[in-house]
C-alpha cells in the first residue's frame, strides 16, 4: 500500500458519498465507516457498491471492532466483514480494557481473514498522554510483528487526542521517536485537520499516509501533497517551478 489517504465517512448521506467518491476518488486509497456508523447507515451497500465500482477499499472503524469484542460475538463481527465484502480489518483497544499483549493477539488472530490496521492511542486525552514515546514504539513495533498491514496513529476525529496534544499540534516526543524506530510507510497518520495534515506532510513529505480526512477536505490534502497550497508550496512545488526567483509583473 503507497501513499495512502483514507476518508472518513461519519454517515454521509448517499448521494454526497457518491458524489465524492465519484469527482474525487483517485485521491482516496481507503474509506473507513466511522465508529458503529455501519449498523445504522441504512444505504450501507449501496455505498460500498460504489466502492467497488471506485476500486477503493474499505472497512469499519475499531469502535465497532471493540463494541463485538466488548460483547463476546467476534465471529458475528467477521460475519460482518464477509457479508459485506470489507477489504480490511481495524484492530484498536481505544475505548474498552484490553491491554496491548491481548490487542497484538488479535492483531495475529485478524490478520488471518483480512489485512490487519491496527491503532495505537486511547479516545480518552488522559489515557493517551500517559503513553510514553517508548510505550507509542513498542506498541507499534508489537502490532507489526503481530501482522498489522499499517499502523494508525490515533488522534480522534478532533485531532486532539491521541499522538496529538489538547492544543492540535502533534506530540513531537512521540512523533520524532516513532520516526526513529519504524518506516513511515507502515504507519497511517490520523489528521482530520489541516494543522496536522499540514505538520505531517512538512515533517515526512508528500508520501506521508494520512487518515481521518472528511469528505469536504481529500482535495484539500492533495494540495497539499503537491505544493499547492500556501502552507507547502515552497515545499514541495516542482524543481522546474521558479520559486527562488522574484516574479516580476511586467
Amino acid at each position: 500500500m503507497s501513499r495512502t489517504t483514507m476518508m472518513i465517512d461519519p454517515g454521509l448521506p448517499t448521494g454526497l458519498f457518491t458524489d465524492v467518491i465519484t469527482s474525487h476518488g483517485e485521491y482516496v486509497g481507503l474509506v473507513k465507516f466511522g465508529w458503529g456508523t455501519a449498523l445504522v447507515t441504512r444505504d450501507l451497500d449501496r455505498k460500498i457498491a460504489v466502492l467497488r465500482d471506485a476500486g477503493i477499499g474499505f472497512y469499519f472503524g475499531g469502535t465497532l471492532f471493540e463494541r463485538y469484542l466488548w460483547g463476546g460475538r467476534v465471529d458475528d463481527y467477521l460475519a460482518l466483514v464477509d457479508r459485506t465484502g470489507a477489504t480490511h480489518i481495524e484492530v484498536s483497544n481505544g475505548t474498552i480494557p484490553l491491554d496491548q499483549e491481548a490487542k497484538a493477539g488479535y492483531v495475529r488472530r485478524m490478520a488471518g481473514h483480512r489485512p490487519v490496521l491496527s491503532e495505537v492511542g486511547y479516545k480518552d486525552a488522559e489515557r493517551s498522554a500517559r503513553l510514553s514515546p517508548d510505550d507509542w514504539v513498542g506498541a507499534i513495533e508489537q502490532d507489526l510483528a503481530a501482522g498489522a498491514e499499517l499502523v494508525i496513529t490515533e488522534t480522534r476525529e478532533s485531532g486532539r487526542s491521541g499522538m496529538a496534544r489538547p492544543d492540535g499540534h502533534l506530540r513531537d516526543d512521540v512523533l520524532r521517536a516513532v520516526l526513529s524506530a519504524v518506516d513511515p510507510g507502515r504507519l497511517l497518520f490520523e489528521a482530520p485537520t489541516k494543522d496536522l495534515q499540514v505538520e505531517l506532510i512538512r515533517e515526512i513529505g508528500p508520501e506521508v499516509n494520512l487518515g481521518n480526512i472528511a469528505a469536504a477536505d481529500v482535495l484539500g490534502v492533495e494540495t497539499l501533497r503537491q505544493g499547492l497550497r500556501g502552507d507547502t508550496l515552497l515545499q514541495f512545488a516542482p524543481a522546474d517551478f521558479p520559486v527562488s526567483r522574484a516574479v516580476s509583473v511586467a
